[in-house]
């Protein structure tokens, strides 16, 4: 479940949600996980908000019992209020912890773990605890939830929601730590598998137990499959609605409607369906895990034999190292044991590049290479060492077909424009439909003339707007007038439209 809600998130839930892990990419993380721990120790004896000066004597405490607890260099406050930044604790003003007036003008803040702070924390302490010795397939389980399938199929049958409601809460736990255990399996196993050239004497001394370990799995799966596989359909026989409607009324959420509530156990119920009743197109997840186990067991016995083959003939990999570190030793100088390592590791001298950012003074000269950006290396540089130029600059390619097509359309458009000037003149704006063209005419020597216009005493006089030998003019005139284009109606409220000729007058030398 957690799974799928994680996928269901977007990415800014998703950076949001990483926020919370900044603590630990800080220089003093580990100050920080201890101020954690504090506030988690005074949490345990439900003292939930807290002052500084309680982390501070839970960090004492803490001090006493565990000798790697350090002292932080600066004030708790300023630790704590990153923390709150980060939204991993809550901060509340507390008036009440002011004794005087000096204490109450400085700020008295107590802070609490926030619920996404909380289980942030708790996922690294349970990485920093996590151990390899710990992980196993257990067999035990399929017993248990073979159990818990037939109660709640008697459960539904007889109509009691609130062991409806405990079963299924059973059954959904022990899926998902049954789905824990083998992907952690799983993972682990790979690990042992990869390190055997390193630490071979590890794998066979554990070799036993862990080949006793998947078999007696894999032969409880095979037992146990069928019998579960029915089950899960006498369940669904005694009526899935039902059940799953029961599962919602005993369910005691408070922030979560009731549809809510029926759909996560739905889905729920989905995911436990798949692990034992497989369809015609998809198997069980249990069937898949039987499958892998099964090939995990065929890699480790091949690893087997792969190992004891080795130390038979004498030759693995840590005997290879042992004598090529022996030719390293007994090389007459530096020279050759660089080379000898280069030949035997394929290593080859680094080519260093030297390219200065675009804005230098974003960078800060202590910033060490590896933490600094990177900046963009052109392939010619990588290659021969040399910076790229622009070359010479390419000769102007020249299209004479096309620039006369351009000037023949301008021409046209031109000509169009005129006829059209002429047209206004002729026909008049008024008692026709203006076509595209004439409307656009109409309209930049109608803004020329609105442009134009002043205000003489206090009362609007007419304008006019010229251009291609037409002239337009507004009138002021109550009643107004309107003109017909082909994309609508031009209103003028209070103005009348009037178009002439016009003639530019020229003054004889």
């Amino acid at each position: 479940m957690v799974e799928r809600r994680a996928l269901d998130m977007d990415s800014l839930a998703v950076s949001d949600r990483f926020r919370l892990f900044n603590f630990t990419r800080r220089d003093d993380h580990v100050t920080y996980l201890w101020i954690l721990r504090a506030m988690d120790r005074l949490r345990e004896v439900h003292q939930v908000q807290v002052s500084p000066d309680d982390v501070a004597a839970a960090l004492r405490e803490l001090a006493a019992a565990h000798d790697q607890v350090p002292t932080p260099d600066r004030g708790l406050r300023d630790r704590l209020d990153e923390l709150h930044a980060d939204r991993v604790v809550h901060r509340f003003d507390d008036a009440s912890r002011a004794g005087n007036l000096v204490r109450y003008r400085n700020r008295q803040s107590v802070y609490q773990f926030s619920e996404l702070g909380y289980w942030a924390y708790q996922a690294v302490e349970n990485l920093l605890g996590a151990r390899i010795e710990d992980v196993n397939l257990s067999r035990l389980v399929f017993s248990e939830v073979l159990d818990d399938l037939r109660a709640l199929a008697e459960a539904n049958r007889t109509g009691r929601a609130e062991h409806v409601h405990r079963r299924l809460a059973r059954l959904d736990s022990a899926m998902e730590d049954m789905g824990r255990r083998s992907a952690q399996f799983h993972v682990t196993l790979g690990e042992i598998l990869r390190s055997t050239d390193a630490s071979p004497d590890v794998f066979l001394r554990h070799k036993n137990a862990l080949l006793v370990h998947m078999s007696d799995f894999t032969a409880e799966l095979d037992r146990h499959l069928p019998r579960l596989d029915r089950a899960v359909r006498e369940v669904e026989e005694t009526g899935l609605a039902t059940l799953l409607s029961r599962a919602a009324d005993a369910d005691e959420r408070p922030f979560m409607e009731r549809a809510e509530r029926r759909a996560d156990w739905e889905r729920r119920w989905q995911a436990l369906r798949a692990w034992f009743s497989s369809d015609d197109a998809v198997p069980a997840r249990a069937a898949e895990l039987h499958a892998a186990t099964r090939t995990a067991v065929s890699g480790v016995i091949a690893l087997l034999r792969q190992i004891t083959e080795a130390q038979r003939g004498g030759v693995n990999r840590s005997s290879q190292l042992r004598h090529l570190a022996s030719w390293v030793f007994n090389t007459p100088d530096d020279g050759a044991a660089h080379a000898l390592m280069g030949a035997a590791f394929n290593v080859r001298s680094a080519r260093h590049l030297g390219v200065a950012h675009d804005d230098e003074e974003q960078i800060s000269p202590g910033l060490t290479w590896w933490d600094a950006p990177g900046v963009e290396v052109s392939v010619t540089l990588f290659r021969s060492g040399t910076a790229p130029t622009a070359g010479v600059p390419r000769p102007v390619r020249r299209n004479p077909g096309a620039q006369a097509r351009l000037r023949g359309r301008q021409a046209a458009d031109r000509g169009s424009e005129r006829r059209s000037a002429e047209r206004l003149v002729e026909e008049g704006v008024h008692g026709r439909v203006l076509d595209e063209t004439d409307t656009r005419i109409l309209l930049r020597l109608v803004t020329r003339a609105l442009e134009a216009r002043t205000v003489v005493a206090g009362r609007l006089s007419s304008a006019s707007g010229e251009g291609d030998g037409t002239m337009v003019r507004l009138v002021p005139d109550p009643a107004g007038s309107t003109v017909r284009t082909s994309q609508g109606r031009i209103h003028l409220p209070g103005l009348r439209l009037e178009a002439t000729a016009h003639r530019t007058r020229t003054k004889n030398p």
